[in-house]
């Protein structure tokens, strides 16, 4: 379903923009312009990923998945853990919320509302361990790879004729079943990056978390 649908706040910061990598050419171009705005934060919180990632990120998949994003804002509104990042309402910005220094997110992997798959799924497959904290690179994977893709998801047009705006983008588990497709199929062959977030998690970062 995914590989063929066409459809993919703070002060602003201009930066330099990444290049998109055309695979089936063996080139790259600039990549279109999406403004990013960071908001600063106080206290026991902070940003797990920026602009860097997520280009890094956007440049690994099909450009019409992404063609209608025209912002990324990485903000404070997270209320205390409880909302990791959203859309907004004309389904072409993206926010991802600053969370706590020292945090769990499994409880996001199941909930009242998940599906079969999302039940089975494992912290592990992010680089944590079910009750005990994540470290940071698990906690950015995540972000990143779960939230940000799931956002994503929610950018895709799935009802085109729907008269209602929300109704002609994806649900809650049509974007979930997006992230998890297209995580999936990128980290289903090695990726050189410096970075480690942009690969499937090694058992040996399970070492590395820290005990609730």
């Amino acid at each position: 379903m995914w590989p063929s649908l066409i459809n993919a706040l703070g002060r602003r910061q201009r930066r330099p923009s990444a290049q998109l990598i055309h695979p089936e050419k063996g080139r790259r171009s600039p990549m279109p312009q999406i403004s990013y705005t960071t908001v600063r934060i106080d206290g026991h919180r902070r940003h797990y990923i920026d602009q860097q990632d997520v280009e890094t990120l956007l440049a690994r998949l099909p450009h019409e998945l992404w063609r209608r994003l025209r912002g990324v804002h990485f903000n404070d509104r997270g209320r205390g853990g409880r909302v990791l990042g959203y859309v907004n309402m004309g389904h072409r910005e993206i926010a991802i919320c600053a969370q706590p220094t020292r945090v769990s997110l499994t409880k996001f992997l199941a909930h009242p509302g998940a599906t079969l798959n999302r039940l089975r799924r494992s912290p592990t497959e992010f680089g944590a361990e079910r009750g005990r904290k994540w470290s940071a690179q698990a906690v950015r994977r995540f972000m990143l790879y779960q939230v940000f893709l799931h956002e994503l998801g929610h950018m895709q047009v799935t009802t085109p004729d729907a008269t209602r705006l929300r109704r002609r983008f994806a649900s809650e588990t049509k974007a979930d079943s997006f992230a998890a497709y297209w995580r999936n199929r990128l980290w289903s062959t090695p990726f050189e990056h410096p970075d480690p977030i942009h690969n499937r998690a090694v058992s040996k970062e399970l070492n590395t978390v820290e005990t609730a």
